[in-house]
């Protein structure tokens, strides 16, 4: 039975850099549940799959946003919350709930939320854990309303307390969200050049086991270009940075249709293997209706491990701009300020990082995109993006609707569920 005790090196790392050698693809859910048995319940379940997986303890909201005494309470009285809530959950409760259950051959990774992660980090090692994910960024502007500047403080405590564990021989890992922005209707070129900033914003804190992560968007052949340029700009970038890609399964509307939701995951998990990502994180045939089971959150995984046993990985598409465009922006970015956090503010104060249809206060709101009529992901307004004259907008005059909107958000729901009906809701 697997040690709960912190593997030196850092379970974490080794697993997934010993994943990443061999070519092999591991997959992951997004778990978490307030009621420790459950929680222990689920990560057996994932362990016990049919594929290679690490575990995930998917953090509450309430913990999320720093409310660790509601989080406490609703867990008393037994109030539902939508993840576990480690900050306000006795040491001895976590840690008991994680004997026997992760070590060397399944490692567990924290994922929260927070722009402010400082106390759940705290918590992590404290429970003898090595990885989380987020950033300065992509945990800052979808989520609320912190400011940029107090979330890269935030981030920049939690990744030297992260770093500090390199002291005692255990290598922490840090995920960046980065590549996830509001989970849809961004252009490739700025998830990607959002996810590179955010690595170099850690390695500058002094983590050095890293990964890069991107969302499967609206078109194959686009994705397969972004995740290509994600790895040519971290070689770049990251030099002393061990790194990997992560490869989330689409984030925005999910079919309705067990069919199609199947279809979407196997395909994620295809695009991961062609490109040379090496963990996927899934999502399920119920997404679209409610919160997954157990038994289906396995089935997702066993489906993606499967999808991607059948593929292999393929040289980039003919290129179409993705990477230049990310080019243009990470260097524009790092030019601004030695400090990676400062460039990150000084970035969106001046336009030069603007993520479409965010409402952050810190986010300049002026770029805009569109899905094209071949089915990618394009500018329809730039704003002051420093993406250099190779970039025209398409469809500049055209107004965007209340309709187009909707249209565009449905754009992959409708794709996938278009041979089949709906899936039936629960109750």
């Amino acid at each position: 039975m697997p040690s709960a005790d912190p593997a030196p090196g850092g379970a974490f790392h080794r697993f997934m850099d010993a994943a990443a050698r061999s070519g092999t693809l591991v997959v992951q859910p997004r778990m978490g549940f307030a009621d420790p048995a459950l929680m222990r319940t689920g990560l057996l379940a994932t362990r016990g799959a049919a594929a290679t997986t690490v575990g995930t303890l998917t953090l509450d909201s309430f913990t999320r946003v720093g409310d660790y005494a509601a989080a406490a309470r609703a867990a008393e009285q037994g109030h539902p919350l939508n993840g576990y809530p480690l900050v306000s959950t006795p040491l001895a409760t976590t840690t008991g709930m994680l004997d026997g259950v992760r070590g060397e051959d399944f490692p567990v990774q924290v994922r929260h939320g927070s722009a402010r992660p400082g106390r759940i980090v705290e918590a992590l090692v404290r429970a003898g854990l090595d990885a989380t994910e987020g950033g300065p960024v992509s945990y800052c502007l979808p989520y609320g309303r912190t400011p940029l500047a107090t979330s890269v403080r935030a981030w920049r405590e939690a990744c030297r307390t992260l770093a500090a564990l390199r002291a005692t021989g255990v290598e922490p890992h840090l995920e960046s969200f980065g590549g996830c922005m509001l989970g849809q209707l961004c252009p490739p070129s700025l998830l990607v050049a959002l996810s590179v900033l955010e690595g170099v914003f850690f390695q500058q804190q002094g983590l050095r086991s890293i990964s890069l992560s991107y969302a499967q968007q609206t078109s194959a052949a686009q994705d397969e270009e972004a995740v290509h340029a994600l790895h040519a700009l971290a070689a770049d970038h990251l030099p002393e940075a061990s790194w990997h890609v992560v490869v989330y399964a689409y984030m925005g509307v999910y079919p309705e249709t067990a069919p199609g939701a199947t279809a979407l995951v196997a395909d994620a998990a295809r695009l991961a293997v062609r490109t040379g990502a090496a963990r996927l994180i899934v999502k399920t045939a119920a997404e679209a209706a409610r919160i997954p089971s157990i038994a289906e959150n396995v089935t997702a995984l066993e489906t993606a491990a499967r999808a991607g046993r059948s593929a292999r990985r393929a040289g980039p598409p003919p290129a179409t701009g993705v990477e230049a465009e990310a080019r243009s922006l990470v260097e524009a970015v790092l030019g601004l300020h030695d400090d990676v956090g400062q460039a990150l503010i000084r970035a969106f104060a001046r336009g030069y990082l603007d993520v479409p249809f965010c409402l952050h206060p810190d986010n300049a709101g002026r770029t805009r995109s569109v899905v094209s009529e071949q089915g990618g992901l394009e500018w329809s307004r730039t704003g002051s993006l420093p993406l250099g004259p190779s970039t025209t907008p398409v469809h500049r005059s055209r107004r965007l609707t209340s309709s187009g909107l909707m249209h565009a958000l449905h754009h992959v729901k409708n794709r996938y569920d278009a041979p089949v009906g709906p899936l039936p809701r629960a109750g």
